[in-house]
Formats: structure tokens, sequence, C-alpha cells
């Protein structure tokens, strides 16, 4: 099993960084709801047959804008004073994100900018300008994440907007948090495993603060793409590590270094992080739309992809996979599928 065991996470100590608790998930919770979706937590027959275990998926793809990042964006921008909604937004995402922004905005009336890396899917590109209406501009520019964050770094500096992080961001993780809260009210027995897409950290976060306070027996699983794993080699390393360069096709989860508190966060909580191949998350993604009529984006299936390394310790055992969004643009179908026909 290509994973990096993370037992001994807890006993690490960084002072000076405040983390998200349980309570903060709670009040991110209250303040998200009257927009936010609770979405189902469906139980999968197919995937339990598969794997000879009760698997749950988590149906992020059905939120309002197809994707958990809803959550965060909206509990970051629902706490800016007067002078900060004047002054508008900024923000830097492969899609989701700016989604979630772009909805945030056009909610609140407040003016954003969206920086989204040149390779974005036309898509999720369109999903922004539909949710923003004329409240959000969209900025097209670099070759991923970090070379698109640079420059909303920049416009942040020289107008005064404010910054909405994708992931490295105390609210927006309390926002992706809630996340869990749904699945524990809603699972109506003891989960063994929960596993999680891992792209920035932000939803790994969210959720393995809120399972290690209600639910510390369940072993949460953290999933990243085997060539933007950022999170696994920052554990590997025992510090936080930029990777010099990944493959930016599973782009929800294509960044090149974790957040700093989604890093401190998700050292102490999860259990392990799994590497999955694009190919086998390519094929994930085919496989639950031809069998369950489950239209998932790349970021989306890594939870699912995730199962076949983990059927051995699965069986028998309940187990609730986030399927984290579903915003897929089906002119990448060809790539998609070519990619699931490597070995």
């Amino acid at each position: 099993m290509d994973s990096v065991h993370n037992e001994t996470a807890s006993m690490t100590h960084e002072p000076d960084m405040l983390l998200p608790v349980f309570n903060d998930i709670v009040s991110a919770a209250d303040r998200v709801y009257p927009v936010v979706r609770k979405t189902p937590l469906q139980f999968n027959e197919y995937l339990s047959q598969k794997y000879q275990a009760r698997v749950f998926l988590k149906r992020e793809d059905l939120q309002i804008i197809r994707s958990f990042k809803i959550r965060g964006a909206l509990n970051k921008m629902l706490q800016l004073d007067d002078i900060e909604r004047t002054w508008g937004v900024v923000c830097a995402s492969a899609g989701n994100h700016s989604q979630g922004v772009a909805y945030a905005c056009n909610y609140l009336g407040v003016p954003g900018v969206i920086y989204m890396p040149e390779n974005t899917p036309q898509q999720k590109i369109d999903q922004v300008r539909k949710y923003g209406k004329e409240c959000v501009k969209v900025v097209l520019t670099g070759r991923n994440f970090d070379e698109c964050c640079h420059e909303a770094r920049t416009f942040e500096q020289r107008t005064g907007s404010v910054f909405v992080h994708p992931f490295d961001d105390f609210n927006v993780i309390c926002g992706q948090g809630t996340v869990a809260l749904e699945v524990l009210t809603e699972s109506v027995q003891a989960i063994d495993f929960l596993v999680t897409p891992v792209g920035g950290g932000g939803l790994a976060s969210g959720v393995s603060t809120v399972f290690k306070t209600l639910s510390p027996n369940t072993r949460v699983i953290g999933v990243e793409p085997l060539q933007a794993a950022a999170l696994y080699a920052s554990l590997q390393s025992g510090a936080n590590t930029r990777l010099s360069e990944i493959d930016p096709f599973v782009d929800g989860a294509a960044t090149q270094m974790i957040g700093s508190l989604g890093f401190s966060i998700c050292r102490r909580y999860l259990n392990d992080v799994l590497r999955v191949s694009e190919s086998s998350v390519c094929r994930a993604l085919i496989e639950i739309y031809q069998e369950q009529g489950i239209v998932a984006e790349p970021a989306g299936c890594l939870s699912i992809a995730a199962l076949d390394s983990l059927q051995d310790r699965i069986r028998g055992r309940t187990v609730v996979c986030i399927l984290s969004g579903g915003n897929n643009d089906f002119g990448r179908f060809a790539e998609i599928t070519a990619r699931a026909a490597e070995c």
C-alpha cells in the first residue's frame, strides 16, 4: 500500500499557530446553513458489494455549486466587515473555490476578482461567471494554482482587497468541517473509516477536527493524486514541503504545497495518507458514472479510487467516502479515457 502512516501526529506541538476546534466548526454551521445544502450520505450498493464493506458516499457533488467549496468560502465572507465588503475580495482557484467565492459575492453583493489557472476547464470558468454574475471578474493566468495564486496575492497587495484563500485559512477550514457534522448526524452506525480527498488540506483539516472530537475511533484517511502529493512528501520529510513539479490533471487537488494550517492539522489527525495514480482516478470516475450514473470530477473521485488500496482493511467495515465535487468538463473525456487505460 502506497501510504504514510501518521500514528504519532498528535504529539507534534506548534504553539504559535491557532488551529480550529470543534466549537469553531459548529459556529460555522450556524452561519452557512441558511444557504448551504445538507447533502445526503448515501449507501452505495455497488461499491459495497465490490469491496465487501458498507460503503457510503457523502454527496458533495449535489451541493449548490456541485462542490463542498461553498461552505468555506461563504463562512469566510459572511464575517467580512462593512469596509472589507466595500473593498471586495480576490481569490485564486482551479475552479471549485472560485465558484464558491463567486456565489458568495453575488449572494452578499460583494465585488470579487477571481484568478484561475490558464488550464482550468472551460466548464468551471463558465460556472464562475454564472454564479458571480456582474459581481465578479475572471482573470486567467499561470500554469497551475501556485502561479495563479501569486498573481492574486499581488492584486491583493495593490488594491487592498480581502484574499479568500481556498484552503489555508482558519474560517475556510471551519466551513469545510461542516461536511463532517452532517456525516456524523446522518450516520446510524459507527464509522470505521472516513476517506477524504486532500488538495491544499482544507477539507481534510476540517473533517478530521470534527471526527477526532466526536468519533475518535474512526480511521481518517487522506488521499492525494500520485503526481501532486504534497502532504505525503511533507509527512515523509517531517516539514511542510513544496514540490518542485506537479501534474495538474486532478485540478481540484493539484497543489505544490499544502497550507500551513492544513499541514499542522493533518499531521495531528489523519491516520494515513494514500497516493493514488491519476489513471486510477480516471478509472474510478468512469466506473462510478457507468455503474451508478454519478458525474464526478477527478478530485471528487480520489476517495473512491483509494478503495482498491484499502480493500483488505475495510472488508466488513463501515466506510464513508467524501465525493467532494461533480464539476467535470466532458470536453476532457478523451483525456480521461486515455489516462484510464494507462497502467
